[in-house]
């Protein structure tokens, strides 16, 4: 066996699985204001970016071969409200951003996640009553969302928020208003995870969140439960399917791209790429190698592209420079 890992262009030669460049999605956080760059504490390397600055950034990506980003805002306390109604403004923060990002770089994708956490004073994806999150009340919301965001230029609609019967909602709305081409990448199979702490921080709505997400998101606990979901969100019209979190899931990766073998994404999540920096910064991983070894266990499992922060810096190890 070792005759074909004896030199590195054998190695190359019959690896199994390689990562690319353009298997990777970078999420990118989005803030008001103008000339704002903001340093995410929990997040090394990453900051949230005024839309003004986004079109360099977005420029800095596609030069490397990045070709799609997804968008994520940062709201102040004053916008969020109980019904959430920032999230279906035609001028909110994201449908800002994907104006700027289409007119600066139209080839660059642009995935715009649904869900209500950034715009809810509760914190949460859905819309609360007496301390329930109301389902189908939330869907109504969702594809007003959604609308929005396919008006502003977004190519694909990622609905976050775990909602029974959301994909198909949305995707009959994008059908009647004419936009049957922007595409629904589903986070299908989306956990309760302790992982997601500082995308809460980034966006701001980790402060705000009353309880947890359990009632909707999934228990960690299961596997069986991810078929079922991401079986009905293909039955209701998804294009893509997601897993999140990525790197502890691997398992549910693996069955779902087996079972189903339609585009399947992982997100390398907040907490997973937090946790190899602080690794790093404290000497105790070398983080290049580290991520890299991540990014890849992701096509392994079977992952046709993987959303991460370290796309860029990936990027770069890729090509060379």
């Amino acid at each position: 066996m070792r005759r074909n890992r004896s030199q590195v262009w054998l190695r190359d030669l019959v690896a199994e699985n390689r990562l690319a460049v353009e298997d990777l999605i970078w999420p990118v956080f989005v803030i008001a204001g103008d000339d704002e760059r903001q340093p995410v504490l929990s997040m090394p390397g990453v900051e949230r970016v005024s839309v003004d600055q986004l079109a360099t950034d977005v420029a800095i990506a596609a030069e490397l071969g990045i070709l799609a980003v997804t968008l994520f805002p940062y709201t102040e306390s004053n916008i969020k409200t109980p019904d959430a109604r920032e999230a279906y403004n035609p001028d909110n923060l994201v449908c800002q951003a994907v104006r700027a990002v289409k007119e600066a770089h139209p080839g660059v994708g642009v995935i715009c996640d649904v869900a209500l956490d950034p715009y809810n004073s509760d914190g949460h994806d859905g819309l609360v009553r007496d301390g329930r999150i109301l389902n189908d009340e939330t869907i109504e919301v969702l594809c007003r969302q959604a609308l929005v965001q396919a008006a502003a230029g977004c190519d694909v609609i990622a609905p976050s928020d775990m909602m029974d019967g959301r994909v198909g909602a949305i995707r009959d709305a994008l059908d009647t208003e004419g936009y049957q081409d922007v595409s629904i990448m589903s986070y299908a199979a989306k956990y309760a995870s302790a992982f997601y702490g500082p995308f809460r921080d980034a966006v701001g709505s980790g402060g705000v969140l009353k309880g947890d997400k359990k009632t909707y998101q999934m228990d960690p606990a299961n596997s069986d439960e991810a078929l079922r979901e991401v079986g009905l969100d293909i039955e209701e019209g998804a294009d893509m399917v997601m897993v999140k979190p990525g790197l502890l899931y691997l398992d549910v990766l693996r069955r779902v791209k087996e079972t189903f073998d339609l585009p399947t994404f992982a997100y390398n999540v907040s907490g997973e790429y937090a946790m190899l920096k602080a690794a790093a910064a404290n000497d105790w991983l070398d983080y290049d190698r580290v991520m890299i070894e991540a990014l890849t266990a992701f096509k392994r499992a079977g992952a046709n592209g993987i959303l991460t922060y370290a796309a860029v810096e990936a990027a770069r190890l890729l090509k060379g420079e």
